[in-house]
This record gives structure tokens, C-alpha cells and sequence, in this order.
């Protein structure tokens, strides 16, 4: 039920974006959804049509692009996809690695007429 307050954030910025640049209507809003994201992109379409009915974003189709989880080594800077979760660096073995990529839910970029 999260995704609520995400897609009510999500419609803010796009209308926040497409009023500055005077849209008359929203078209398509790509998203950035990542491997790992809580997110779920079934109930993003559902509550995007709630929350949008009466703006210039009603009827805009939305386009998921998928990212991979990806980490990167704090000891050689190496970056690579992580497997079951495993975030042992496979250049040096080091255990000093963080998540990069693979968790984020954004707009991207949209598209208006």
C-alpha cells in the first residue's frame, strides 16, 4: 500500500514539470524501477489512474525501465551485478561494498504535448 504515497509524490513532480513547461497535457512518463525496488509496478498503474483523473496527466502511459542491483567496491572501485545478494567484491574479495544501483523508483523523464 506504500506505492500510494510514492505515485502521489511521482504525479506531484510530473505536474510540478510539465506546468513549468506550460504542457497542455502529459503523454508518457518514463520511470526508473529497480531490480530490487519495493515497488511494484502493478499497483503504480493502478493508483497513477486514481490520482490523475482531472489532470493534464490523465491518460498518460506509463513505461518501466528496469535496473539491475549493482554494487561497488570501497577498496578497488570495482562495480559489478551482485548474485543472491552476495556483495563480496569478485576483483579483491573485499566485503567493503554498497548497493549503487537496483532499489530506486524515479521519473526519468516525461513526455508532453
Amino acid at each position: 500500500m506504500h506505492e500510494l504515497s510514492v505515485v502521489e509524490s511521482m504525479v506531484g513532480i510530473v505536474l510540478k514539470h510539465a506546468e513549468r513547461n506550460r504542457a497542455r497535457a502529459v503523454k508518457k512518463i518514463n520511470l526508473v524501477l529497480g531490480e530490487v525496488s519495493t515497488v511494484m509496478e502493478e499497483p503504480v498503474r493502478f493508483y497513477f489512474e486514481i490520482i490523475s483523473k482531472g489532470t493534464i496527466a490523465e491518460g498518460a502511459e506509463l513505461f518501466f525501465k528496469r535496473t539491475p542491483l549493482i554494487g561497488e567496491c570501497g577498496s578497488c572501485g570495482e562495480r559489478f551485478k551482485i548474485v543472491d545478494y552476495d556483495l563480496t567484491c569478485p576483483k579483491c574479495n573485499s566485503d567493503d561494498c554498497s548497493i549503487i544501483s537496483g532499489r530506486e523508483f524515479r521519473v526519468e523523464s516525461i513526455e508532453i504535448d
